[in-house]
């Protein structure tokens, strides 16, 4: 069960409607390296993985969709007084004709998600080392976006978020040592 304060995990502010930028985040909103393929990776791991860190699949799917609830709040910030002529240059044209500036599960490129973004093999090594690099792919790409953007209130989001990625990647790996060393005594998988 959980708790949710009616408050982001980490303050949002945006200095001004920025549509293009908005096109780039959804990327981490609805890509296979975005924060709801990651969310519902590690939720629906948890169910294949020994006891000794379920709830640290738990505990980082659930932040996951902290994060994804600040990234909805990022492009909605940034694309809520977009005029349709904005949206058009920003490339966003055939999201506006679909959806007007209401938020959808896709990438970038404008790909919709799809459940094929998460993996899950039922090996708990194998699968944490995915998590590793979808951490690492998530991290990369919130660097990325930084690159991209002159928005310094953004940018100090996405660096919150891109330290976040780094923490979880942390927390993984220290998982699979773990494990390995389990493994190594009682041969359970």
């Amino acid at each position: 069960m959980w708790y949710y304060e009616k408050k982001l995990q980490y303050p949002v502010k945006v200095s001004s409607c920025n549509p293009r930028l908005a096109k780039f985040l959804i990327e981490q909103y609805g890509g296979a390296d975005g924060e709801l393929a990651a969310a519902l990776r590690y939720l629906n791991q948890r169910y294949s993985i020994p006891d000794k860190v379920i709830g640290l699949l738990t505990d980082i799917g659930t932040e996951e969709f902290a994060h994804l609830e600040m990234i909805a709040t990022m492009v909605y910030k940034l694309t809520k007084d977009a005029t349709p002529e904005q949206m058009k240059e920003a490339g966003l044209g055939a999201h506006y004709a679909n959806h007007d500036n209401a938020l959808f599960y896709q990438n970038a490129a404008g790909d919709a998600w799809t459940a094929t973004y998460i993996q899950a093999k039922g090996d708990p090594i194998a699968d944490l080392y995915e998590d590793i690099a979808a951490e690492e792919k998530a991290r990369a790409t919130y660097q990325w976006l930084i690159n991209m953007s002159d928005d310094p209130d953004i940018n100090d989001s996405l660096a919150f978020l891109r330290e976040r990625e780094i923490v979880h990647s942390l927390r993984f790996r220290e998982a699979v040592e773990i494990l390995k060393e389990e493994r190594d005594k009682q041969k359970f998988f």
